[in-house]
């Protein structure tokens, strides 16, 4: 008896130290385990410091034991700071039944050995940097209830194994890389409670089997990639409270099934292609709180009533092509609505006066619709509006002075309707006002000096309206102001110095005004200030000194104003990306500080008296992309540290007296547009590496002193538009490479010393409209035909050259034509019938050109032949004259014969010599002489007969 006695006690005995043994066994493996697993995390911040085996495993940081500390049941590192991998030495962890690495910085993917850890309850890795797949081994897990690993870097599909976790309430999965779809096997979770896909690339359709989630309270997958219908089946899910499909490729129209939902809360749709109406059952989630459909294409009138949905507090519908106006039995007083976006849609009618029933209202958005009439005075009833937003409607009359005790606005967007009159001083009593956009609207009158005291302002955007008079002088109370744009008004008078103490303005817009006087040095104040627009005012006067200590400035527009001196105080800031001070009277040099500006893109100089020489120190204007130095009055080179701006696309420089050869680094600037070098005293060749520009549009660089022959490569500038070298001193042809140039709409080559022929290729140059100007060269030859294809060209100008030959009629098919100048060639035959309507001065001294509306060619042959006959007549007239004055010298000769004889008759008979003889008819022949005698009876007859044939011969003499 004793024996067995003894017997049964060292059996107790030997189980009781089997048990002890087993128990310290447990603890030493646990520890074993994670001393092991600590290896291989990062712990920066000590978060296992005490992770020691001097020290009780139950003790250590992070760890939960069982109530008998036999067995590690938890482990908690959530935002410890560490990193590392997950170590798959997890798995010997056998009893834990909560993990959680949550928040810190693990990389690596998850290992498939935890699927081992079958007692695992709770495994939460969320917001590390895990990536690779979900293994399928996790699925292994039976007893795990919640699953939390995402907004992790995670990949692949949803594993379908999730289906085998019975007991799972929670799976976070959201804000990772997952693609494919949803799985089907989704539908097996019956405890399911929270189900969050959002933010992965989830494709195809939310599937029937959903359904069997019969407890699922929270389901989001918004932003994914899911299409096809809603499921009708959702609307047996009697326990959703949050459903969120934001932002998917969903269509079909929105289920009626939905409104079973009963316990629904939270529903957002937007942003997916549903179309369709809105259901009116809807008005039975008597619990809905927030309801979202924006973004969509829903139609036909809003049918939802906040009197049936009386817990809505927020209301989105904007974004869809709803028509119609509100519900006229949409509101009760008592309502809870709070927010109410209709934003862009097709609503229509006056301002919804239904909407003044619900004084909760703190957040109105009617924007861009096309709602119209007057704003109505009762609009103070909505006495717990935060923001007013009407903006982009067709709004008209004035803004209601009752607008003043809304004493709750924060907003007021009213910009572009056409709202006319005055800015009530009303306004003045809002005191919580911090934003009124009245941009684009016809307002008029003072901007009132009350609205200076609502000191909450931070935006003011009275842009395109017709505000006059100056700016309020009490402008400095608005000490919180960061924007103020009132650009494009009729406001007159200086800045107020006040202005200067508005210390958080940032942006400053006062352009497009009739704004005087100088800019108050009271600006050296504003520190924050980033832009400041001046342009196109009558401001005037140097530029206070004390500018150059606005060190946060980036944009400047001083253009078109009247200031003078030096421009130096602008140059303080060295955050310059914008400075524009075209068309003042800015003069001196240009500060070389402003190349302190690194990231300066835009240099607009233009139209000033400037002087002396492009700075060398632009080479650290790396960013500059548009350089505009024109109509001023430098001198000197081109800087070669400008080839350093590789990303410039448009220098413009014209107008001045830049000397020297054009540079061969402009050829290097590869996203050169615009080349404007014209109006200068540039000289020698024009660099053939300029043809390497090849995004070139416009080349300029008329009216230098360049020579030497157009280089052939410059015809690689195939996306040139207009290129100009008129009156310069090129020589030689037009390359024929000009043919690549197929987008030219402007060719300009005059007054220069080009010769040969126009070549053919010109005609492929299908895109010239503007003008082809080829006048005042050496060109010689014809016309090519090929410029007849030039349909489009508006003018054309081949004047003052040695062309010849006829006008080709292919021209006649230039139909836009309506500048023509072929004068001053050698041109002859007909002028095309199309080119009759051209002034006389298109064809002047073309000695061969014929047809209208020169004389018809008809009348020039006819013409031709008349000078052939005037010729003979010439020789005939000649010939008579000559024949004339060989009779009259001889007959001339005859009268001195005759009237020799008759002195020596008359001497004769003076002496009474006379000698006679009678004649048979009576009279007497003197024998000394020709002439006859008569008798003394016949003496007068004969008398008179001498005369006359003195007289006859004398005018025969004269003849």
């Amino acid at each position: 008896m004793g024996s067995v006695w003894m017997c049964h006690f060292f059996l107790l005995l030997s189980i009781l130290d089997t048990s002890f043994i087993a128990t310290m066994a447990n603890n030493a493996t646990d520890s074993y385990w994670l001393i092991r697993i600590k290896s291989e995390l990062v712990d920066p911040s000590g978060a296992l410091g005490n992770w020691s085996p001097t020290t009780h495993v139950c003790n250590w940081n992070g760890i939960t034991c069982a109530v008998d500390q036999e067995y590690v049941l938890g482990l908690n590192l959530s935002g410890s700071g560490i990193s590392g991998s997950i170590s798959v030495e997890f798995r010997h962890l056998s009893s834990i039944q909560t993990l959680d690495l949550s928040s810190n910085s693990l990389s690596g993917s998850i290992p498939p050995e935890l699927g081992q850890l079958q007692n695992l309850r709770i495994l939460q890795l969320y917001s590390n940097d895990l990536s690779g797949n979900i293994p399928a081994e996790i699925g292994n897990m039976r007893k795990l209830q919640i699953l939390r690993i995402g907004d992790n870097m995670l990949t692949g599909e949803i594993p379908p194994s999730i289906a085998n976790m019975s007991e799972l309430t929670v799976l976070a999965i959201g804000y990772c890389h997952l693609n494919g779809s949803i799985p089907v096997g989704i539908g097996k979770l019956k405890h399911l409670i929270s189900l969050d896909l959002e933010m992965n690339r989830l494709s195809g359709p939310i599937p029937e089997e959903i359904q069997g989630c019969e407890e699922l309270q929270n389901f989001a997958a918004s932003n994914n990639m899911l299409e096809g219908d809603i499921p009708f089946s959702m609307g047996s899910l009697k326990s959703l409270k949050i459903l969120n499909l934001a932002n998917n490729s969903l269509s079909g129209s929105i289920p009626p099934a939905l409104s079973h939902l009963s316990n629904l809360t939270y529903l957002n749709l937007l942003g997916n292609k549903l179309h369709g109406e809105i259901p009116s059952v809807l008005n039975s989630l008597i619990q809905l709180q927030k309801l979202d459909l924006s973004k969509n294409n829903l139609s036909g009138s809003i049918p939802l009533l906040n009197v049936e949905l009386q817990s809505l507090e927020t209301l989105v519908l904007s974004d869809n092509a709803l028509t119609g106006s509100i519900p006229s039995n949409f509101c009760l007083r008592g309502s809870k609505l709070q927010q109410l976006f209709l934003a862009r849609n097709m609503l229509s009618g006056k301002f919804p006066l239904e909407l003044l029933n619900c004084p909760s209202i703190q957040q109105l958005d009617l924007s861009d619709n096309s709602f119209e009439g007057e704003l109505p005075a009762s609009l103070d009833k909505l006495n717990n509006l935060t923001d007013l937003v009407l903006n982009n409607n067709s709004f008209v009359g004035p803004l209601p002075p009752e607008i003043g005790n809304i004493s709750s606005l924060e907003g007021i967007f009213l910009f572009g309707n056409f709202l006319t009159g005055k800015i009530p001083m009303e306004i003045g009593r809002l005191q919580r006002l911090s934003t009124i956009y009245f941009y684009d609207n016809r307002m008029s009158g003072l901007i009132p000096r009350e609205i200076t005291n609502c000191t909450s302002l931070e935006e003011i955007d009275f842009f395109g309206n017709h505000f006059t008079g100056p700016i309020p002088e009490t402008i400095g109370k608005l000490k919180k102001l960061v924007v103020l744009h009132l650009r494009q008004n009729d406001l007159s008078g200086p800045i107020p110095p006040s202005m200067g103490y508005c210390k958080n303005l940032q942006i400053l817009a006062l352009a497009d005004n009739m704004l005087s006087g100088s800019i108050p040095s009271t600006f050296s104040y504003l520190s924050e200030l980033t832009k400041i627009t001046l342009y196109n005012n009558s401001f005037e006067g140097p530029l206070p000194h004390s500018l150059s200590s606005l060190k946060s400035l980036k944009i400047i527009n001083f253009s078109h104003n009247k200031f003078n001196g030096s421009f130096f105080p602008l140059t303080g800031s060295n955050s310059l990306t914008i400075l524009d001070l075209t068309n003042n009277s800015f003069s001196g040099p240009i500060p070389s500080t402003l190349a302190n500006s690194r990231n300066l893109s835009r240099l607009r100089l233009g139209q000033n008296y400037l002087t002396g020489s492009i700075p060398s120190e632009f080479d650290q204007l790396t960013e500059l992309n548009f350089l505009d130095l024109s109509f001023n009055n430098l001198t000197g080179e081109m800087p070669p540290q400008l080839s350093n701006s590789k990303k410039i696309e448009h220098i413009l420089m014209s107008n001045n007296r830049l000397s020297g050869k054009l540079p061969v680094w402009l050829g290097s600037l590869q996203e050169l547009g615009e080349l404007d070098l014209s109006y200068n005293n540039f000289s020698g060749r024009v660099p053939s590496e300029l043809g390497n520009c090849s995004k070139l549009l416009k080349l300029s660089l008329h009216h230098n002193n360049l020579s030497g022959e157009i280089p052939l490569e410059l015809g690689n500038l195939t996306a040139l538009n207009v290129f100009n070298l008129q009156r310069n001193r090129f020589s030689g042809p037009i390359p024929p490479t000009i043919q690549q140039c197929t987008k030219l709409y402007e060719l300009r080559l005059s007054e220069n010393f080009l010769t040969g022929t126009i070549p053919v290729e010109l005609g492929g140059l299908a895109e010239l409209q503007v003008i082809l100007d080829l006048s005042k060269n050496l060109f010689t030859g014809e016309i090519p035909p090929s410029l007849g294809n030039l349909v489009k060209l508006e003018r054309l100008n081949l004047s003052f050259n040695q062309l010849e030959g006829k006008v080709p009629p292919s021209l006649g098919k230039l139909t836009s034509l309506h500048v023509l100048n072929l004068s001053n060639n050698h041109l002859e035959g007909q002028i095309p019938p199309t080119f009759s309507g051209f002034p006389l001065s298109s064809f002047l001294n073309n000695h061969g050109l014929c047809g209208p509306p020169l004389r018809s060619c008809s009348e020039s042959t006819a013409q031709g032949k008349m000078q052939l006959s005037n010729t003979q007549v010439a020789a005939i007239i000649v010939a008579i004259v000559f024949t004339s004055t060989v009779i009259c010298l001889v007959m001339l000769y005859i009268m001195l014969r005759i009237w020799c004889n008759w002195r020596k008759v008359s001497i004769s008979s003076a002496e009474g010599g006379i000698v006679a003889h009678k004649a048979r008819n009576g009279e007497y022949w003197n024998m000394n002489s020709f002439g006859l005698i008569p008798s003394p009876d016949k003496q007068n007859s004969a008398a008179t007969s001498f005369y006359n044939l003195k007289m006859e011969t004398m005018e025969n003499a004269h003849m």
